[in-house]
């Protein structure tokens, strides 16, 4: 047994319980399934490292859930750390055959879409996305960051992870702009119930996707993210590679999955990456 494992160690928090390994494998892995393997381990650097490391023997729909990441990894390098077992933070391998490549760069939007429906239908939180890759809650009427998900490329297919606040209490955030399902009111902070709703949405929304050759909007991914984008609608500032800084409104996400900005001078922009910051948030402020 591994200091991780003591129960003294796994039960020091009792709010805030280990994951139950056998009844969550009991639940996904069933036959015909998408997601074929599921792990949990006490601690680790960062599930998508892991994964991304092994993905050469990886068979597609393999999970890793981490109690407590280390050295998690968001977007440009950020890092996404929390307490042991407050939230989710797990990773996924996916291999879309027959999807064209080019057609990949919509799986972070549509596991953000994936999330967002799992995770109101399980949790009871109203959930938006901020483009490309956060998950929003409302809290005090103001929209804040609660989750976040990184796709890479990786063997033969895409490593996704997910991190996401659930259990976090105010004292505990890592900034003002950051809150948790519990903060949000959420009906159920359950992290097996969270997991197995966001898969399952997850699975629901990537066989539509990949039945449909990866077409955004044959398979609806394109009009359900639109829907569910705080985004759009509003001004935002992109700080795009190389410091150019571009600003207009968000009015649409492309067939390519890209921001559409309508800029001051009358031009429609695509921003494909980049970091976004809303002008016009709720209640008025930066999100």
């Amino acid at each position: 047994m591994t200091p991780s494992d003591a129960p003294r160690s796994r039960w020091s928090d009792l709010d805030r319980p280990p994951l139950n390994v056998p009844a969550l494998r009991r639940g996904l892995l069933r036959e015909g399934s998408l997601w074929t393997a599921l792990d949990v381990v006490g601690s680790t650097g960062s599930t998508n490292t892991d994964l991304a490391a092994r993905a050469a023997g990886l068979t597609e729909g393999t999970v890793l859930v981490a109690e407590e990441q280390t050295a998690g990894r968001g977007r440009l390098e950020r890092s996404w750390t929390a307490p042991a077992r407050s939230g989710l933070f797990f990773s996924v391998y996916l291999t879309p055959k027959g999807v064209p490549a080019e057609r990949w760069g919509w799986l972070p939007l549509l596991t953000g879409v994936a999330a967002a429906t799992g995770l109101a239908r399980a949790a009871g939180v109203d959930m938006a996305l901020k483009w490309p890759n956060d998950l929003l809650v409302t809290v005090a009427g103001e929209e804040r960051k609660t989750g976040g998900i990184l796709a890479e490329r990786a063997g033969d297919g895409v490593v996704i992870g997910i991190g996401l606040n659930v259990s976090l209490r105010a004292d505990e955030l890592p900034a003002p702009t950051a809150a948790s399902l519990a903060l949000a009111g959420a009906v159920s902070t359950d992290r097996e119930t969270l997991l197995r709703g966001v898969l399952r949405s997850l699975e629901h929304w990537y066989g539509r996707w990949r039945d449909a050759n990866g077409d955004p909007r044959a398979s609806g991914v394109q009009e359900a993210y639109a829907a569910g984008c705080a985004t759009l609608g509003k001004a935002v500032r992109a700080q795009l590679p190389g410091d150019r800084v571009l600003t207009g409104e968000a009015v649409a996400v492309d067939g390519d999955g890209r921001l559409v900005l309508a800029t001051g001078d009358g031009l429609r922009e695509p921003v494909s990456a980049g970091d976004i910051v809303h002008l016009r948030g709720i209640g008025g402020g930066l999100t």
